[in-house]
This record gives structure tokens, sequence and C-alpha cells, in this order.
């Protein structure tokens, strides 16, 4: 099965551009690659050139994102898109057989206590609900 993840509240803490803390989605995303599961990382962060008065620069933000799998040995079958849906389509919309993503209906959440903290996906409920669907 092919799986949309999206990064920013959903494999880690709200703190962009930073890259923000653990969730507990790492064992989870592992799990589903060695059930034989392909993610692809579907996310609103893009990499960028901004233009100044003073000159040009890049921002990495997507990079720091995939970075992020790499660095926790969790491998991404695509970025932004699905490798496959070039020979069907030229729709911009990712393709997957499931998206999780925090701002989903129905993704579960969990509320941080200080207000201020936008909530995050639940890993634990999730990894749940992986299970009962038989994909993990």
């Amino acid at each position: 099965m092919q799986i949309g993840i999206d990064f920013d509240g959903t494999c880690v803490t709200h703190e962009y551009p930073e890259i923000g803390k653990d969730i507990g989605a790492i064992p989870v995303l592992k799990e589903l690659i060695k059930n034989g599961h392909q993610l692809i990382l579907f996310t609103m962060r893009s990499d960028r050139e901004v233009k100044t008065n003073f000159g040009a620069y890049r921002e990495y933000f997507l990079s720091a994102a995939v970075t992020w799998f790499k660095e926790n040995n969790i491998p991404l079958y695509g970025i932004q898109t699905n490798p496959e849906q070039r020979l069907w389509t030229d729709s911009p919309k990712a393709y997957a057989n499931l998206y999780i993503d925090d701002a989903a209906l129905g993704c579960p959440l969990i509320v941080p206590e200080n207000s201020n903290e936008r909530p995050y996906a639940d890993w634990e409920t999730i990894k749940k609900m992986l299970k009962e669907k038989g994909l993990i």
C-alpha cells in the first residue's frame, strides 16, 4: 500500500520552519515499511529561492524534512508525488491509498496542555488503527 504522510504535526510537533520534537511516529513508520508499505512525503514544506534587496538565497525546508526521514532510516517512496502516477495523470496531488495527516478529519490528535501549541498526531492511537486495518 502507498501511504501519503504529512510532516509537521504528523511526524513531529509543529515548529516550522524548524524540525519539531519526536511524537512517536518513527517506530510506526518503520513498522509500515517493514510490512511492505511505501511512504510518500506529502507536506506543505518546500525548498525555495528568496529574493531580497541584498541578493537571493535558498531556504531548504522540504530538504530538512527529507533529511529527518533519512536520519531515522525511514525510506521514502516519493516526495510530494507518487513516482508511478506520472504514467497515468498530470495531477499535482500525490496519489496514495491512505493519508496520515494531522489536519485530516478523523486523525487522532494530542492537544498540548499549553494552549499556544498546536495539536499533533497521536501515534499510539494511529498504530492501533493501522493494526485494526491489518496494515501492521
